[in-house]
């Protein structure tokens, strides 16, 4: 697991990735300086849900306007959060329609890429057993 922590903590590879497996993840960033949310999307079937969701569980401030627009905003700041980085996990997401979900990975996108020009790591993963995404994989899984 060392090698999946070091590779958290590169901002180089800051992106956004798929993996089998949560508890591998959480093992990696035990003890980590990196900060870490775990966003559940059970049951989330529309827009707003998955915003409301993914607010209340980073904590946005309450001038988050609940938007694509908003979403990324709040995502390229998080000063409000503890860490060196971020690693956003995202667990069932097969419930959102197929344009929310590609909506957030572009978001998800945008916030990778500018916190690696910051020199800042940061990941959103979702877990996909199945490989259904088509992202890279965080680590080679044998």
């Amino acid at each position: 697991m060392a090698k999946l922590l070091q590779r958290l903590g590169d901002a180089a590879k800051s992106g956004v990735y798929r993996a089998s497996r949560l508890d591998a993840i959480e093992d990696a960033l035990r003890g980590s300086r990196l900060g870490f949310a775990r966003i559940g999307l059970q049951d989330v079937t529309e827009k707003s849900a998955l915003l409301r969701r993914i607010a209340a569980t980073l904590g946005f401030p309450g001038w988050f306007g609940e938007n694509w627009d908003a979403l990324e905003d709040c995502l390229t700041d998080l000063s409000w959060r503890q860490g060196a980085g971020h690693v956003l996990v995202f667990e069932a997401f097969q419930c959102l329609p197929t344009e929310e979900l590609g909506e957030l990975i572009g978001v998800m996108i945008s916030a990778a890429q500018f916190w690696a020009g910051r020199a800042t790591p940061f990941f959103a993963v979702f877990i996909d057993p199945d490989r259904a995404l088509a992202l890279a994989s965080l680590y080679h899984e044998a």
